[in-house]
């Protein structure tokens, strides 16, 4: 895990530079036939990216975009109304059957279906029209890393070119460097604060939701730790209410229209005595989690969730656990 996640930038330079043709003529296609919406199919960190693609296509494109329940085409066998949409398939393996089927029912429906996989010669790809691989290399940890960070630059890379943004495109060509200045970064503080911890709430809104997630995920498989993940928003509905002294709270932050509602909400946890740690590109303290400032919001996301993988094997190894290896799991899960 830590080898892989530290390869995530060569690999995004990688990945850029070999896809730039495919995702240029994709690009073209969706501004001459713009689809009526969006919907995404992906199983867990590739269905967090996916809720990443959600923010970021709706808030650079105004392109609703919603996430398909595999198991409807899969299990129920319900054929889905798709005529003239971009349906998005993100995954690292491309075996898992039922993303395979409901890619499959998609086209069949009319849809126009586009595959982010790392195994280029995969079943879903197969499926697809057009196939955008994420160069990620090979995996071996069980726990993705490297793959989920490949597909969160796959999809900054294809809204830049989608939408012809030339700031946004300038920042994603940067994520190789930023993402080097990431990973030495320093974030001891929240491996040896949650050393002892049996519960984390890990917060973020926007395009920081869909890394909260991815976060919350690898500290349940990686560290043993029950850790769930709310949108900043969301957590106020309830969730807050287990919020008290000393219960850890780890808030994800980027610096665009969320956050001030995000510094709030941390600031309302720390009143009440939370451990409250806040990943930033600016802040001071021993409870921020230092971030290279990024050249574009969006871009932010993807820097921290880089940062935490490599805490997030620190504390695995704090607390005795094997990161990878995590029990009970493997690496390609082929769900039905």
């Amino acid at each position: 895990m830590f080898m892989e996640a530290a390869e995530a930038s060569d690999a995004i330079a990688r990945m850029l530079d070999r896809n730039a043709t495919v995702v240029d003529q994709l690009a073209a296609r969706l501004r001459a036939v713009p689809p009526a919406f969006v919907v995404t199919c992906a199983r867990g960190s590739s269905d967090h990216a996916a809720t990443f693609a959600k923010y970021a296509i709706e808030m650079q494109l105004g392109v609703v975009t919603a996430s398909a329940s595999p198991s409807i085409a899969s299990l129920y066998a319900s054929t889905p109304h798709l005529a003239g949409a971009l349906y998005l398939a993100i995954s690292q393996s491309g075996r898992s059957p039922d993303l395979i089927r409901s890619a499959s029912a998609a086209r069949a429906a009319g849809a126009f279906v586009v595959a982010m996989v790392n195994a280029e010669g995969s079943p879903l790809a197969a499926v697809a029209e057009v196939v955008i691989p994420l160069h990620a290399g090979t995996e071996a940890s069980v726990a993705a890393t490297k793959s989920y960070v490949c597909a969160l630059a796959a999809i900054l890379d294809l809204v830049a070119r989608w939408k012809h943004d030339a700031g946004l495109a300038h920042a994603v060509s940067a994520l190789p460097e930023l993402l080097h200045a990431a990973w030495r970064a320093d974030w001891s503080a929240l491996s040896a604060g949650l050393t002892e911890s049996r519960n984390l709430f890990v917060l973020g809104r926007g395009l920081g939701f869909g890394v909260a997630l991815e976060a919350a995920l690898k500290l349940k498989e990686t560290c043993g730790i029950h850790a769930e993940a709310f949108s900043t928003a969301e957590v106020r509905h309830g969730p807050m209410a287990l919020v008290g002294p000393g219960f850890p709270v780890l808030a994800f932050t980027q610096q665009d229209e969320s956050l001030a509602s995000t510094l709030e909400l941390v600031a309302e946890f720390r009143a009440r005595g939370a451990q409250v740690w806040v990943a930033s590109p600016a802040g001071s303290g021993r409870d921020h989690l230092a971030v290279p400032t990024a050249p574009h919001p969006a871009c932010t996301p993807v820097a921290e969730i880089v940062s935490f993988y490599r805490a997030a094997n620190a504390l695995a190894l704090r607390r005795g656990h094997n990161p990878d290896l995590p029990p009970h799991l493997k690496k390609v899960t082929e769900t039905l």
